[in-house]
């Protein structure tokens, strides 16, 4: 179940809202619980056990961890629970790619040495894995609790708004609100603003945009104008795919009386890549620094071993996303820009250049390209058209093959990227110091407006024409 269908919408989203607001306060954890298992359940039941067994399983390490914390034996634990949690996302994520590595060194094919087995990637397990491993390690630095609870800890691993895409949550930013949160009508619409305009992201925008790109990302020899064209409407895309999720799961835990972190800053105004990773995907990038980079040292150990930590944090946030050759070069691209930022201190430099975020934004299409392709010779197919190997004007086969709905929407899609920073509100007086504030300092006070409203009606017809279209953080 996805949140951009009809049987989200009308079915689980009405029922599952009704349910949890006419059960008393202290049965609400087990109405998110229900509600949670049904909505993962929909795609696969036999994963949906893999997702009680591995929080059962953390559940249990966190008690021991707790108990023993001050002793070598908590260490222990804390070893046995992140291995146990990586071993999960290891066997179901990366098995086939080393299979497929492996056999591919020795010029075989897995059926060929007898594998003739596929796994399949359980939806949201990257997501809810990382969230198991923090909360284990935080039970260890004593920065957080450990459960007292099996049911809200169940509540917390798969609350159903951020199960399949985020955030990242952490366990000691949700305790107090699973023990005490408010509920209010003034929440309430405001979540479900955030609701409609995340909505309006996917389904208006990033579903819209997607034929050009598919038709870009499609071609043998892309001309240098569709291969620019596919890689810029690339970057609107998954923006608005994955904001648009992150707003629709941001909004839903404020209808239930929840406040998530926000996942994304404006990140195409970004100045240098290491900027942009403080406004990208914010969940995984602090998760990133927190639970990998400062535990190998971070830059407290010398010039040289924090460009490795560099690398070596982005190429396995590269893998995190895919078991695929594009993601760890995608990873490997990120790791490089941010050593050699540091290297020449682009920081200092960028206050002075003009281009800087014309600079960081080209760097960043260059690494889309990678991301996006399915195989690497075709991102260097890619690369090619955008450097004028195959030509540059658009052949009259490609052009039918785009549509004016796509061109519209992703010039659209430009616009809104380049407003976006100024429709935030600034916070008023109430709410500067308000944990509501988002990381840049301000507030999205949202209300259901007519526009607003206006924007969630036009998204649902658009849902109404269209074919499935899954988020695309999904693969993930």
């Amino acid at each position: 179940m996805v949140f951009s269908s009809e049987t989200f919408l009308f079915l689980f989203l009405p029922v599952f809202m009704a349910v949890y607001f006419l059960t008393p306060s202290r049965w609400r954890s087990l109405t998110i619980l229900i509600g949670s298992y049904v909505f993962y359940g929909w795609w696969r039941m036999d994963f949906l056990l893999l997702l009680i067994a591995t929080t059962g399983f953390t559940f249990w390490i966190g008690q021991r961890i707790a108990f023993y914390r001050a002793l070598p034996l908590g260490r222990l634990y804390l070893a046995i629970g992140v291995i146990g949690c990586l071993g999960v996302l290891a066997t179901f994520k990366y098995l086939n790619f080393f299979i497929d590595s492996a056999t591919a060194l020795v010029g075989r094919t897995p059926e060929e040495i007898g594998v003739h087995w596929r796994l399949i990637l359980p939806i949201g397990i990257s997501f809810y894995v990382f969230q198991a491993i923090s909360y284990l390690v935080d039970v260890h630095r004593s920065d957080a609790r450990a459960a007292h609870r099996l049911l809200d800890f169940a509540a917390f691993i798969a609350l159903f708004p951020q199960l399949i895409a985020g955030p990242i949550l952490r366990y000691k930013d949700l305790e107090a609100q699973f023990q005490h949160r408010s509920h209010s009508v003034t929440q309430f619409s405001e979540g479900l603003a955030r609701f409609l305009i995340g909505l309006g992201k996917k389904v208006l925008l990033a579903d819209s945009i997607a034929p050009l790109v598919d038709a870009g990302f499609a071609a043998d020899s892309p001309s240098a104008t569709l291969a620019w064209l596919a890689a810029i409407a690339y970057a609107l895309q998954l923006y608005f795919d994955f904001s648009g999720y992150s707003d629709m799961a941001i909004g839903l835990g404020r209808m239930m009386g929840f406040t998530f972190p926000e996942n994304f800053r404006f990140p195409y105004i970004s100045r240098s890549i290491t900027e942009f990773w403080r406004r990208w995907h914010i969940s995984l990038s602090t998760w990133l620094r927190d639970y990998l980079y400062i535990p190998l040292g971070g830059n407290q150990l010398g010039t040289g071993r924090t460009y490795v930590n560099l690398m070596i944090v982005m190429l396995l946030g590269g893998l995190w996303h895919g078991a695929n050759w594009t993601f760890v070069l995608w990873g490997a691209w990120h790791g490089g820009l941010l050593a050699l930022e540091r290297k020449i201190d682009w920081a200092r430099r960028a206050k002075h250049i003009a281009g800087a975020r014309v600079v960081t934004l080209l760097a960043v299409l260059v690494g889309w390209v990678m991301f996006r392709a399915a195989t690497v010779p075709d991102a260097v197919s890619m690369y090619a058209g955008m450097a004028g190997l195959n030509g540059i004007e658009l052949t009259f086969e490609k052009v039918l093959t785009i549509t004016r709905e796509s061109l519209v929407m992703t010039v659209l899609a430009a616009f809104v990227v380049c407003l976006e920073p100024n429709i935030v509100a600034r916070p008023t007086r109430r709410d500067a110091g308000s944990r509501h504030s988002t990381p840049q300092g301000q507030t999205i006070a949202l209300w259901v407006t007519p526009t607003v409203l206006l924007i969630g009606a036009a998204a649902v017809l658009k849902l109404a024409e269209q074919s499935f279209s899954p988020f695309l953080y999904f693969q993930f």
